[in-house]
């Protein structure tokens, strides 16, 4: 017989906060905060209980205990530690920690919280239990197995297919898979080499996980890779310590895999890169110069060129970070941009992608008391930060969220912003920054998910978006996939709205298939509707008509086949003449970018220049009063001679009284 409980569809704050604080027990007493140590760590104990006490009661005010009792003076050191922190934030970092340390906190604590809820149908057999949620928009039903694989679905945004199928764009498609499908998790890695899609680590009820699955995506069957870790490294004689993890990057690199960073029990200094061998089947720990970052975990690894950019993240520490490092994985050598502008704030499960190989875009992301919407571009040539204004249909704040590129469209799935899962896929034309939203699905289903994963691989000669788990209040481990349609309504919006340049970028994503079966497509219309038009209703036969039909059709074929090599050869001039207007825009640009500089340097020596004339006109002033001063000096000397000759004359003359008295005597 089947039970009914309660789903919760999320608390907002403060309420959230309070349902938290009353799950761990804190009322403030001091038989509470005992509580509290029992269930978590002392550092975690602490870290709680003065989050709990900023958020109610503010920053600490009461005097520093008595040196003889060391618990309350841990207690108001955690407090004190905290400042002016305002009350809400420190009620979502507490709700954080929380999740952390106990992610199935929330199920448990919302039964006794009131609150807007769906009715969820559980089976009492151990096998199977089934979902059923009751939506204004049409009825989501979903069955799982134990171990939480996805056997059926229903739903108007979320499709079923038959195994091995995926026919309907810009939908996605929950599949079916065979063989052993990994734990249920969040926050794990996932990485696509050779129509495979490898899965290593995440987190599962607060516990990291460092398991290595892999998908094979032409029969969609999993498998779990039985892994050896290499005793030494090739390089040192230091043993390879490998450790569980989460919030890491899963890198594809020269068939091998970098999995790079992430949250582990017992940190490092420094953040590790591990290499997996897909031949060996060997974890090792790889070898590398410089000064790496600091250990963090919810970071964003990008691969550009031969490069790998790490951004952002969260260290041991709780500290977010906003610093960018660069890995050259010819050389193995670690290098710090030394960046300029206004980067973004500090953040850790953000997405990044990299466009025209030169420009980083992050998105999203949050901190210890929000979630972002805000889009920034690092230039990685002249190394500076710019936030770009967003055209379109913009996405809500978010973080835990994942992207990836096909072309110049980057899809956006998933995500939170600790209340609810971002159910839009969202897709940005990176030459526009144009957002667009491609589809939508109803109901807490694990594309509404943090923490998933999302790949991108090739499926019957088409690309397809692969998701993989996440967490919604409940882990999943299901595969959803989704085949963008070369020809959607996103490219013509673009397209109108967009200036010319963008335009042109923007018609070169449209295939020379897509024409060619338009134009196959309306050849075969055509020859129907001569078939059908000349069709003899009483099934009689026509004797010279048939011919003259015949004659006709073949005409007409003839006519459509000429037509479509002028279409073919007027596709190739097009795609010649976009070739060379991207040719010229180029080297427009790089000669804007030359000028750019020049113009900089000329400024420089404008500057310096004048600066030169300004002291110069002071030493020219200084030069004209020393001068007037000499000048004067000048006239002095010349009375003062004067004087002294008339003197002298007047004294050899003898003057009056020499003139008087007679000579004197000899």
């Amino acid at each position: 017989m089947a039970n009914i409980v309660r789903a919760s569809s999320g608390l907002a704050y403060p309420e959230r906060f309070y349902a938290a604080a009353s799950y761990v027990g804190l009322d403030g007493s001091e038989s509470s905060v005992k509580q509290l140590s029992l269930k978590f760590s002392n550092d975690t104990a602490l870290l709680l209980y003065a989050l709990h006490q900023q958020a109610t009661v503010g920053p600490c005010s009461i005097p520093k205990p008595s040196a003889w009792n060391p618990v309350a003076q841990s207690k108001w050191k955690s407090w004190q530690g905290l400042g002016t922190m305002p009350s809400i934030e420190a009620m979502r970092l507490f709700v954080k920690i929380l999740e952390e340390e106990d992610p199935g906190w929330y199920p448990m604590a919302s039964n006794s919280v009131p609150e807007p809820a769906v009715d969820v149908q559980i089976n009492s057999t151990k096998d199977e239990r089934s979902v059923e949620n009751e939506a204004s928009l049409g009825e989501t039903k979903t069955t799982f197995t134990e171990d939480r694989r996805l056997t059926e679905t229903q739903d108007k945004d979320v499709v079923l297919e038959i195994p091995n199928t995926v026919s309907v764009y810009n939908q996605w498609t929950a599949l079916l898979t065979s063989g052993p499908p990994p734990k249920a998790r969040y926050e794990h890695g996932a990485a696509v080499i050779q129509d495979k899609m490898y899965m290593y680590g995440g987190n599962h009820n607060g516990r990291y996980l460092g398991d290595l699955h892999v998908l094979d995506l032409k029969n969609w069957t999993w498998s779990r890779v039985k892994t050896k870790v290499v005793a030494e490294s090739q390089e040192t004689s230091s043993p390879a310590i490998l450790t569980h993890c989460a919030g890491h990057s899963l890198i594809p690199w020269n068939n091998m895999l970098l999995s790079v960073g992430g949250h582990t029990k017992d940190s490092s200094e420094f953040m590790p890169v591990k290499v997996f061998d897909l031949h060996t089947c060997t974890w090792s720990i790889l070898k590398t110069k410089g000064k790496p970052p600091l250990s963090r975990g919810g970071q964003s690894a990008t691969l550009v060129g031969k490069s790998l950019v790490i951004f952002g993240g969260q260290d041991a520490n709780k500290l977010l970070l906003n610093d960018v490092h660069m890995l050259d994985l010819e050389t193995m050598t670690w290098d710090e941009i030394d960046v300029v502008g206004s980067p973004p704030s500090p953040r850790s499960d953000h997405a990044a992608a990299v466009h025209a190989e030169r420009y980083l875009l992050i998105f999203g992301g949050g901190s210890n008391a929000t979630c972002f919407d805000d889009l920034h571009v690092l230039d990685l040539q002249t190394e500076e930060w710019s936030k770009h204004t967003q055209q379109g249909e913009a996405p809500t704040p978010r973080a835990g969220h994942a992207g990836v590129t096909i072309g110049e469209n980057w899809f956006i799935v998933g995500g939170g912003d600790n209340t609810s899962g971002a159910s839009e896929t969202f897709v940005l034309n990176m030459s526009t920054l144009a957002w667009s939203v491609l589809t939508s699905v109803q109901g807490r289903v694990p594309l509404a998910s943090e923490g998933l994963s999302l790949v991108v691989s090739s499926y019957n000669g088409e690309d397809v978006i692969v998701a993989f788990g996440g967490y919604n209040g409940s882990y999943n481990n299901e595969v959803n996939v989704l085949k963008p349609s070369h020809k959607s309504s996103l490219k013509s919006k673009i397209m109108e709205a967009s200036p010319a340049p963008y335009s042109v970028s923007a018609v070169n994503n449209a295939t020379t298939r897509d024409i060619e079966s338009e134009i196959a497509v309306s050849q075969e219309s055509k020859v129907r509707e001569i078939v059908m038009d000349n069709v003899n209703p009483l099934g009689s036969k026509v004797g010279g008509k048939s011919e003259h039909i015949i004659t006709t059709l073949k005409s007409e074929k003839e006519e459509l086949e000429a037509s479509l090599s002028k279409e073919k050869i007027q596709t190739l001039q097009l795609k010649e003449e976009l070739a060379e207007t991207e040719t010229r825009n180029t080297e427009l640009y790089k000669e804007l970018q030359s000028v750019r500089s020049q113009l900089a340097v000329e400024q420089s020596r404008c500057f310096k220049l004048e600066v030169e004339v300004a002291e110069l006109r002071q030493k020219l002033q200084t030069m004209e009063t020393l001068q007037k001063e000499l000048e004067l000096l000048h006239r002095q000397r010349a009375v003062v001679s004067e004087q002294a000759a008339m003197n002298a004359k007047r004294q050899s003359s003898g003057g009056v009284w020499g003139w008087l008295a007679p000579p004197p005597k000899t």
